[in-house]
């Protein structure tokens, strides 16, 4: 997973576990993505530093609003393509929601556009 996508991954998982449960540990970010504590606590660290999430010590993890922003776009670019890929193909639910996820990542706002418009 590359660097950019693997942020996306927690960005995404960080909201919408805050609007499931309306507070997130690093605990539940490793049992959501299926990672270990150490790897979430990396990953929460790296986020802080890019100023998209804010977490003290052993305290919640809460996106900033640069992190909700990007969040919001992930999930919109997720939709979008869950939308275009239900329209124009004869896939089951669940290989929609797997590729959805994969492509959310790696599309080009052109291409959303695109498919926004399908």
């Amino acid at each position: 997973m590359k660097y950019q996508e693997s942020a996306e991954m927690y960005i995404k998982t960080i909201y919408m576990l805050e609007k499931d449960h309306g507070h997130v540990h690093i605990t539940d970010i490793s049992k959501a993505l299926n990672v270990t504590k150490p790897s979430a606590t990396k990953a929460a660290e790296m986020l802080k530093s890019r100023g998209l999430i804010e977490k003290e010590g052993y305290g919640p993890v809460t996106l900033t609003n640069d992190g909700r922003i990007m969040a919001e776009q992930i999930v919109n670019r997720h939709e979008i393509i869950v939308k275009y890929l239900q329209k124009t193909l004869n896939l089951s639910e669940v290989e929609v929601e797997e590729n959805a996820c994969r492509m959310e990542h790696i599309v080009t706002e052109a291409m959303i556009e695109a498919m926004s418009e399908i």
